[in-house]
């Protein structure tokens, strides 16, 4: 069937008509816990040049999630970021993904989940301290209408900078004061360790500094967790070392639904989705961090769950392919209600 402009557009109009539905399902306990200072935030309009606050909800089964973006970085595309790859290869896979080749923008992605009586937020973004490009979760929360008091779980997937120093401000203030901060306990034990600190090559070292320096002042805050367990109701540790020591992904179950959030399984999926062997140099372990990067891809391709990660393209969301000796994403289709339109 061909169509022609006008047709096209007709069309595309009249796929409007389910937008009143666009508020069906949101969650009261979310929208009624906003303060006063939050409702502001999230009703203040965007400057020009100002991409608006990032929200998306889905439901899993009784779960509801919500992605949230925290922003993004750009990083100059050299020689030596994917380690086991040259940079006129890298380039081809950005060019036919239709992205840069002289650069690499990382977007962060942690997400939220309410079940029941609980707000639990997966990570935490940089907060006060990233680069000026980061540093939204707070804005999308307010949309969300969320604010961080709300929040009652914080479970963190490794300690890297963009994935923790959102936990506390600038000046050390807890974010989420009445959240449990819960950790891998293979993760925290490497980075809490001097002995470590004292072997670990000297550009790694600062990260110690910073772990030690937020997770030292929760005391009984604090909750280590253990690969396997179901650590709270519905969400499971998958050991997925190699990006870092204790690095974890969480298996999400509610009903007869399930998703994963692959925390930093992989980096920018144009790159290290498609090619599942490349190393980026963020990865501690490389040969680990690969066999991870399989092992994880095909589980979720195999049972064909939906995933979240924390540096796919906003909203982050969606499913896993096989591809040859590669996989392929595939991204969720937006929706504006909470479950499928029939």
């Amino acid at each position: 069937m061909h169509l022609d402009r006008r047709s096209l557009f007709l069309t595309l109009a009249a796929g409007t008509a389910g937008a009143a539905a666009l508020t069906r399902g949101i969650g009261r306990a979310d929208a009624q816990s906003a303060s006063e200072g939050n409702q502001e935030m999230a009703g203040m309009p965007a400057a020009p040049d100002e991409q608006l606050p990032s929200a998306y909800r889905y439901q899993l089964g009784d779960f509801l999630v919500t992605q949230l973006s925290d922003g993004m970085a750009e990083r100059p595309l050299q020689d030596g970021f994917v380690v086991n790859a040259g940079l006129e290869d890298v380039q081809a896979a950005l060019r036919e993904a239709f992205l840069p080749e002289d650069k690499l923008f990382i977007p962060f992605t942690p997400l939220t989940l309410r079940t029941g009586d609980d707000l639990i937020l997966f990570d935490t973004g940089f907060g006060e301290k990233g680069p000026p490009t980061a540093g939204q979760l707070k804005r999308g929360m307010a949309a969300a209408g969320m604010a961080p008091e709300d929040v009652t779980k914080v479970v963190i997937s490794h300690f890297h900078g963009d994935h923790i120093m959102g936990l506390t401000s600038k000046d050390g203030a807890p974010i989420y004061p009445n959240a449990e901060v819960f950790v891998p306990e293979p993760e925290y034990a490497y980075w809490m360790s001097d002995d470590n600190k004292a072997n670990a090559p000297e550009g790694r070292r600062g990260n110690f500094d910073l772990a030690q320096q937020i997770f030292g002042t929760l005391d009984d805050r604090l909750t280590q967790f253990s690969w396997d367990e179901e650590f709270s109701p519905g969400i499971t540790a998958i050991d997925a070392h190699g990006h870092t020591p204790g690095h974890t992904v969480f298996a999400i179950a509610s009903g007869d639904e399930k998703m994963m959030f692959l925390s930093d399984t992989t980096n920018h999926p144009a790159l290290f989705v498609t090619h599942p062997d490349w190393s980026a140099v963020f990865d501690q372990d490389a040969d680990a961090a690969r066999e991870t990067r399989h092992r994880i891809l095909d589980m979720v391709a195999e049972e064909r769950m939906r995933i979240a990660s924390y540096h796919f393209p906003f909203p982050a969301t969606g499913h896993i392919g096989k591809d040859g000796d590669g996989y392929r994403f595939v991204p969720a289709q937006w929706m504006p209600v909470l479950k499928g339109v029939s």
